[in-house]
């Protein structure tokens, strides 16, 4: 059988699945990674609960995700995961989800891999928002549970450095509400609110416009332009300002 007939043939098998997302609607991705507990607590000496290295590594991984094929207005990352918003008119790769899906987790766990120099895996779903307020409500959800775990692991951790195990540490915070942990937390010398806000909130990475000082060769002179960078926003605001925030990069 003839190449042309055998790729007629086979094709099929690999595209008959095939999903575009539809125009109009936001993509969202969101990358987590995958056996992060063994790789962050046991494979490798990081900080805990939250580790400035670890940190920097994920924020290179979304500005790397930001700058590879897609049109990304806004990146966000927590603990090991990473959402990415696309341009509402990206139409990259027909907007199918397995090509977004399998190139996202692919660029993700590559580059992390390499700044890691140990193998680090992600894997990539996409979120179909069909309006702006669902895109504020997702990014809301993802900074609230930043703030949920943030206050979880500190808790954990203090507990876990007291003796206590991993089920009585478990047990101790299970359940218990906001004002209990704050008050644990309080109690052994840690006031909350004055944490790092990156490690209660997350970071966010969007492109903003900078003067650059350049060369003009035809007109042999020096000439002050606009380039987009990214900027990476570690102080990012909570609750309603931060469903605001969001509405600006809209």
């Amino acid at each position: 059988m003839k190449f042309n007939e055998l790729d007629k043939q086979l094709r099929i098998y690999e595209t008959a699945h095939d999903f575009c997302v539809p125009p109009n609607m936001y993509i969202v991705a969101r990358i987590d990674g995958r056996g992060f507990t063994h790789l962050t607590k046991e494979k490798h000496d990081f900080k805990r609960p939250f580790d400035e290295r670890f940190r920097d590594i994920m924020m290179e991984t979304v500005s790397h995700l930001m700058n590879c094929g897609f049109k990304v207005t806004y990146g966000y990352t927590q603990s090991d995961e990473i959402s990415l918003l696309f341009d509402l008119n990206e139409t990259a790769f027909a907007r199918k989800t397995r090509k977004i899906n399998s190139i996202l987790a692919g660029e993700a766990s590559a580059k992390f891999s390499l700044l890691l120099n140990d193998m680090g895996v992600f894997d990539c779903r996409l979120s179909q928002l069909p309006s702006d307020k669902l895109v504020v409500d997702y990014f809301r959800w993802r900074n609230e549970d930043a703030h949920r775990n943030a206050l979880n692991a500190h808790c954990y951790w203090l507990l876990r450095e007291q003796g206590k195990t991993v089920k009585e540490a478990t047990k101790t915070i299970e359940g218990k509400s906001t004002a209990f942990k704050n008050e644990l937390l309080f109690q052994n010398g840690i006031n909350f609110n004055n944490l790092p806000l990156w490690q209660k909130r997350g970071i966010g990475l969007y492109w903003h416009s900078v003067e650059k000082q350049g060369w003009n060769p035809v007109k042999q002179q020096e000439e002050t332009t606009l380039r987009k960078e990214i900027k990476v926003d570690d102080q990012l605001p909570m609750g309603d300002a931060y469903s605001e925030f969001i509405k600006g990069i809209l």
